[in-house]
């Protein structure tokens, strides 16, 4: 069976992915399941940069095909933020609950139309030898007033997705994967990288 690497030690992000691959015979693994593997530090300023340096980096340790995303949050009434920065917005330690209430914090008093937002999911594909191939998906919404729901991480709980009245942390695992910013991004891999023999769904 063939191997990709997730080049992620976020259990709640590599447990999407493995979701994703789970109709193909490919067996997915993340850094979590593997030892002696670094994190690699994202000092790139845009997803893609951020991306490649993790899928490129791993894949020259292990000589196998590494699949990297860097995702976030981009709320239209902040300018883009939080951006790349999404993960540590509230500061380095990278707290989930203080970066969300930063975020209500300030859009305070911003009317629901202005809190437009969208997550970015861009991924990357290394393998040792071949160029790095890159994949784009979007998730449209709007920011919440508070937090609702229990399901999921990140800024789950005050995203709205375009067409619903519930937050991504009150949809279902499977209503959440049909619809993440992940999935589109996934979508896209699939079309491209089925042709190369990477991807076998069974």
């Amino acid at each position: 069976m063939k191997q990709i690497i997730i080049a992620t030690k976020n259990k709640g992000k590599a447990n999407e992915f493995k979701e994703f691959f789970k109709p193909y015979n490919l067996k997915a693994l993340s850094l979590n399941d593997l030892e002696d593997l670094p994190d690699v530090e994202e000092t790139g300023e845009t997803f893609k940069e951020n991306a490649a340096l993790k899928a490129e980096e791993i894949a020259s340790i292990l000589s196998l095909p590494v699949l990297a995303d860097d995702s976030g949050l981009v709320i239209d009434a902040l300018d883009g933020r939080p951006g790349v920065y999404s993960a540590r917005y509230a500061g380095e330690h990278k707290d989930d609950q203080l970066n969300m209430e930063k975020v209500l914090s300030e859009l305070r008093g911003i009317p629901e139309a202005k809190r437009t937002a969208r997550f970015v999911c861009v991924l990357a594909i290394a393998s040792p030898g071949s160029k790095t191939r890159f994949y784009t998906g979007y998730c449209e919404g709007r920011i919440a007033d508070n937090q609702y729901g229990e399901n999921g991480f990140g800024y789950d709980p005050i995203f709205i997705p375009k067409g619903y009245q519930q937050t991504m942390a009150q949809l279902s695992s499977d209503k959440k994967n049909q619809i993440s910013h992940r999935r589109n991004a996934i979508v896209q891999l699939e079309d491209t990288v089925t042709q190369h023999g990477l991807l076998i769904k069974e």
